[in-house]
């Protein structure tokens, strides 16, 4: 797994915008001027990017700029008062800001209360949005999950001083990867992936999931005809080790299965990627079966 290290810096919203007026509406009350900073990711040695090295070996670590880290496009910042009522929300997209800001840094004015504060950054595509609802339920309500990391602290507004807040996010999720050992045929287009636990939601604060009942994920197959293909899933946990069952199919064009296996009791853990091989494709997969690599990196975690 790479170290991951991202200075990511800025974006603003006005009060107007980003405040509950029902929070202070005589508006008597002082504001205090909050900055956060989104540092970095404290993210463990692993590989969870793919690069080439097996699970029972050491990654090699390096820092990676968040300009060149396809894995983040979003980040969420949002503050909640001590009565539950969502004060702030600010969204920023990376290649998306406006000008003379930077993504990482966000800028508001709070009145006097104590906070909760909630940080996940992510990455969404079309059909697959990501909501935050409050510090402890947040959901990928379409097709798939992707690659987040989250943050939750307390803060306290007690004076008008400005306020400058660092966080340092951790990455929630685990990973599937099925990776076949025969040549894909032509009349595949698709791999479905249907796990007997685990969610696309999960609680901010705790970082495991709310739905522990399961869900299916289909993903295209790019591979070439003839060549092995690799498909992946990212999943919530609903703790930070868990084991389940796994159902691997190919399917063609019309969405029929050509190919079914299940595999049971595949270990998973949060930060880390657990990898199916096995036949998929030719008649070797109608006897054959899928090997689980179920060693897990070394933990070596690290803030920056």
């Amino acid at each position: 797994m790479f170290l991951a290290a991202f200075m990511l810096l800025a974006a603003s919203c006005s009060n107007e915008e980003s405040l509950d007026s029902s929070v202070n509406p005589s508006n008597e009350q002082g504001f205090a001027p909050v900055t956060v900073r989104v540092d970095g990711f404290a993210v463990s040695q692993s590989d969870f990017s793919d690069t080439g090295n097996s699970q029972g070996a050491r990654a090699t670590t390096r820092a990676t700029a968040v300009a060149s880290y396809s894995g983040v496009s979003f980040i969420t910042l949002a503050f909640y008062a001590s009565n539950g009522i969502e004060v702030y929300k600010h969204t920023q997209e990376k290649g998306n800001l406006e000008e003379g800001k930077t993504f990482g840094e966000f800028e508001c004015s709070l009145p006097m209360d104590t906070y909760t504060m909630v940080a996940v950054a992510y990455t969404t595509k079309e059909g697959s949005p990501f909501v935050l609802t409050n510090p402890t339920e947040a959901a990928f309500t379409g097709l798939h999950a992707y690659e987040t990391f989250a943050y939750t602290q307390t803060v306290t507004i007690s004076n008008t001083n400005a306020v400058d807040i660092s966080a340092t996010l951790n990455r929630v999720v685990s990973m599937l990867t099925v990776i076949s050992t025969d040549g894909k045929t032509a009349d595949v287009s698709n791999v479905r992936m249907t796990f007997s636990a685990g969610g696309k939601d999960f609680n901010p604060t705790t970082g495991l999931a709310i739905t522990n009942t399961g869900f299916v994920n289909t993903v295209g197959n790019s591979a070439t005809v003839g060549n092995t293909s690799t498909s992946s899933t990212a999943l919530f946990l609903a703790t930070d080790e868990q084991t389940m069952d796994v159902t691997i199919e190919t399917l063609n064009a019309d969405g029929d299965v050509l190919f079914s296996k299940t595999v049971t009791n595949v270990p998973f853990k949060r930060n880390r990627k657990t990898k199916l091989t096995g036949a998929m494709y030719t008649n070797e997969a109608l006897s054959g079966s899928f090997q689980v690599e179920t060693a897990w990196l070394t933990d070596h975690n690290a803030e920056f």
